[in-house]
C-alpha cells in the first residue's frame, strides 16, 4: 500500500503567507506615499490642490502605461533595459511620418509596428537563442538608440491635431493620458490576478524547470511580454511625443529605463521573477511622481531630483535584496 502526500495544504499556505507579506509592502509603500504627500503639503501649501494633483496624476501616466507590462515581463523572470530607446523610437518615428503627411492612424501603427520588432529581436534572442536579457537589451538599447538618431536627429514638431489630442485631451476634464493608464492598470491586474495566463507568468519567474515540466510555455509566455513591453514602450513615446508638441531623438525616451525600474523595484517586483503585483507598482509609480513634483514644487534644482531618484533606487533595490534573501531563507 502506497501512501500519497497532499502538499496542497502547504503550498496554500506557502501562496498565503507570500501575500501576506507582498500586501504589507504595498501597505508600507503607501503609507510612505501619504507621508510624502502630507510634508509636500506642509512645505509648500499646494501640494494637494486638485489642479497639482491632476498633474501629477498625468505627469506618471506614461510611466505607469510602460511599467505594467514591464513589471509582468519581470516577474516572468526576464529584465528589459532597451524600454528608453523603445520609448523614443515610438514617438520620433511617429512625429517623423506625421511631419511628412501620413495620417495619424498611420504612423501611430507604423511607429508600433516598428517597436514591436525591437520586442521580437529582444525576444528572439533571448528565449530562443538563450542569451543573457541583460546582454540582450543593452545591445538593442544602443541599437534602437542609433535607429532613433538615424529616423531624425532633429526635433519634429507641427503635428496635427487629432494627434495631439492624444496626449493633451481630455474626457469629463480627466486628461486621456491618464483614463489610458488607468484601463491599462486594471487589465495588467485582471491578467495577473485573474486569469490562469497571468498565474502561469508568475509560476515561470518562480521556477522555470517545474513549469516546463508541468507544462508551461516557458518560452512563448516570455517571448510574447517582450514584444508586449515594446509595443507599451512606444505608445507611451506617441504619448509623451503628443503632449509634449514635439520630439526628439537627443531627449525622449533617455534614461527612462531606469525611472521604469525604480518604479518596479519600489512596487515590490522581484528582480530575480515569481513576486510582486500590479497594485503596488501603481503605488510605486505614484511614490515617484510625488517626489518629483514636490521637489519642483520646492525649487529643488533638477540634478538634485535625479539624485533623489538614484538613491530611491538603490533604496528599493536594498529592499529587494532583503526580501530576496527572507524568501529564500524560507524555502
Amino acid at each position: 500500500m502506497t501512501t500519497t502526500i497532499d502538499h496542497a495544504p502547504a503550498r496554500a499556505g506557502s501562496d498565503l503567507v507570500r501575500r501576506l507579506r507582498a500586501g504589507a509592502m504595498q501597505n508600507i509603500l503607501l503609507l510612505g506615499l501619504i507621508v510624502l504627500g502630507l510634508v509636500f503639503q506642509l512645505a509648500t501649501g499646494v501640494f494637494l490642490n486638485p489642479a497639482n494633483l491632476r498633474g501629477i496624476l498625468l505627469d506618471s501616466a506614461v510611466l505607469l502605461i510602460v511599467s505594467v507590462p514591464a513589471a509582468l515581463l519581470l516577474i516572468s523572470g526576464y529584465v528589459d533595459l532597451s524600454i528608453g530607446s523603445v520609448v523614443g523610437l515610438g514617438g520620433i518615428t511617429a512625429a517623423m511620418l506625421l511631419t511628412q503627411g501620413a495620417p495619424t492612424a498611420v504612423a501611430i501603427v507604423a511607429a508600433l509596428a516598428a517597436c514591436a520588432l525591437i520586442g521580437l529581436l529582444n525576444a528572439t534572442l533571448i528565449t530562443v537563442t538563450r542569451l543573457s536579457p541583460l546582454i540582450v537589451t543593452l545591445g538593442t538599447l544602443s541599437l534602437t538608440y542609433g535607429i532613433t538618431r538615424g529616423v531624425s536627429s532633429l526635433p519634429l514638431s507641427g503635428f496635427p491635431a487629432d494627434f495631439r489630442m492624444i496626449g493633451g485631451g481630455a474626457v469629463a476634464g480627466i486628461p486621456i493620458p491618464v483614463i489610458i493608464s488607468a484601463v491599462v492598470a486594471l487589465i495588467g491586474w485582471l491578467f495577473a490576478a485573474q486569469i490562469a495566463a497571468g498565474r502561469h507568468v508568475y509560476a515561470i519567474g518562480s521556477n522555470p524547470a517545474a513549469s516546463y515540466l508541468s507544462g508551461l510555455r516557458v518560452r512563448l509566455i516570455p517571448m510574447l511580454l517582450y514584444i508586449v513591453v515594446a509595443v507599451f514602450a512606444g505608445f507611451g513615446g506617441i504619448i509623451s511625443a503628443s503632449r509634449l508638441g514635439s520630439a526628439s531623438s537627443g531627449t525622449l525616451g533617455v534614461g527612462f529605463e531606469i525611472t521604469v525600474l525604480t518604479a518596479l523595484l519600489l512596487g515590490g517586483i522581484s528582480f530575480t521573477g515569481g513576486s510582486g503585483s500590479v497594485v503596488g507598482v501603481v503605488i510605486g509609480v505614484l511614490f515617484l511622481g510625488t517626489l518629483q513634483n514636490g521637489l519642483t514644487l520646492i525649487g529643488i534644482p533638477s540634478f538634485w531630483q535625479n539624485i533623489a531618484t538614484g538613491a530611491v533606487l538603490v533604496l528599493a533595490a536594498g529592499l529587494n535584496y532583503i526580501n530576496e534573501k527572507r524568501r529564500t531563507s524560507r524555502r
